[in-house]
């Protein structure tokens, strides 16, 4: 009986140190990416642009200072591009704007129609309410992702 006991114990301690083992190996790291991001379409080559990175729907598009990343840069051509490097994978959505006359926000009229220019990832047909989370919102799955964003401008009054 003492035998016994003892090659079952043995046995249950075995299993269990493989079980053990095979759950550790299965614990993924995290990966990390890039995005490159093409703007296409600028027009009126003054002002500044900010590109906004989010990745969640909480302060999607405008409210910039709740973007997981920003930046602005200085508009010199009808396009640019602009990398966000070491970013977890993950799902984002990318909004920006034109700040024509670099005053550090984005002009509407009193409806609140943009007056600058504005785009948004997957180039989504804008209606009113502005652009929506899940329109925009694309997948960082590989460690090099580059997207397109066609900048919008609506004269307004």
């Amino acid at each position: 009986m003492k035998k016994l006991f003892t090659i079952f114990t043995f046995l249950f301690c075995a299993t269990s140190v493989t079980l053990f083992a095979a759950e550790t190996t299965q614990i993924p790291t995290a990966q990390f990416g890039t995005i490159t991001v093409h703007i296409t379409g600028m027009t009126n080559l003054v002002g500044m642009f900010g590109v906004s990175l989010y990745n969640s729907k909480k302060g999607f598009p405008g409210k910039y200072e709740q973007a997981c990343a920003s930046l602005r840069k200085k508009v010199s051509s009808s396009t640019d591009t602009v990398v966000f490097e070491h970013l977890p994978y993950g799902s984002y959505a990318v909004s920006i704007m034109h700040d024509e006359n670099n005053n550090g926000k984005l002009d509407t009229n009193f409806i609140g129609i943009p007056k600058e220019g504005v785009g948004v990832s997957n180039n989504p047909k804008i209606g009113f309410g502005g652009p929506k989370f899940q329109d925009s919102v694309f997948t960082l799955d590989k460690k090099e992702l580059e997207i397109t964003v066609a900048m919008k401008y609506r004269i307004a009054s």
